[in-house]
């Protein structure tokens, strides 16, 4: 498995120390690290292989490898593949939502705990937003898949990407005026960031697919 480390990381580092929220990001990324580990294990549990682990400025990433025999298993049956997908994506919320509950049953200190159960908390919601390639993006990705087929799914997740960003960014800019809170402002950078780069990739595909489609009409037309 490949290993690879965003170098934004040392950026965010320097701010949240300069801000004096060092630990809270240390101990998000710790979590992060138990949330992939969740997609890891149901990847894993479901014949999938890890392929590569990227550690990002807020949080881990890990992709799986399709073999070359999964792009016909794919073709006969990418329904049931979408569902893999869609389970493995659950599984780094669902891991998050398990230490929760444990530890709002744990006789720790208050303090560690509401550390706890915020940091997954977060974790959860974040990762849970409906922003490609977030798990709750993926999740709707391949819901759509199965609904409308992989380029109508891919058109609608980047425009549902786009609005709730844009909703996103509105909110929690009043948000940091409010609270002179820096990291939330951080976070939107990120989101854009990685919506910009799918962004791109989608717009590529979508001339391919365009000149398919010209492609075909043609010959149809013969």
């Amino acid at each position: 498995m490949r290993f690879k480390i965003d170098l934004k990381i040392f950026l965010f580092l320097l701010l949240f120390y300069i801000t004096k929220q060092i630990h809270i990001y240390a101990i998000l990324m710790l979590f992060a690290f138990i949330h992939e580990l969740g997609h890891l294990l149901a990847g894993i549990l479901l014949g999938m292989k890890p392929d590569k682990l990227e550690i990002m400025p807020l949080g881990i990433s890990i992709s799986f490898r399709v073999l070359p025999k999964d792009y016909n298993y794919k073709v006969k049956f990418g329904n049931i593949f979408e569902v893999k997908k869609i389970i493995v994506a659950l599984a780094g919320p669902l891991t998050n939502f398990i230490i929760v509950v444990l530890a709002l049953n744990l006789n720790l200190e208050i303090v560690s705990n509401m550390i706890i159960i915020y940091c997954n908390l977060l974790l959860m919601i974040f990762n849970l937003l409906p922003i490609y390639p977030l798990d709750g993006g993926r999740i709707l990705n391949s819901i759509l898949y199965i609904l409308f087929g992989k380029f109508k799914s891919e058109q609608m997740i980047n425009n549902i990407s786009f609005a709730v960003l844009m909703l996103i960014t509105i909110s929690s800019s009043i948000i940091v005026y409010a609270f002179k809170n820096i990291s939330i402002f951080l976070i939107v950078i990120f989101l854009w960031v990685i919506y910009l780069k799918e962004d791109l990739i989608y717009r590529r595909r979508k001339k391919i697919y365009k000149l398919v489609e010209k492609t075909i009409e043609i010959k149809s037309n013969k």
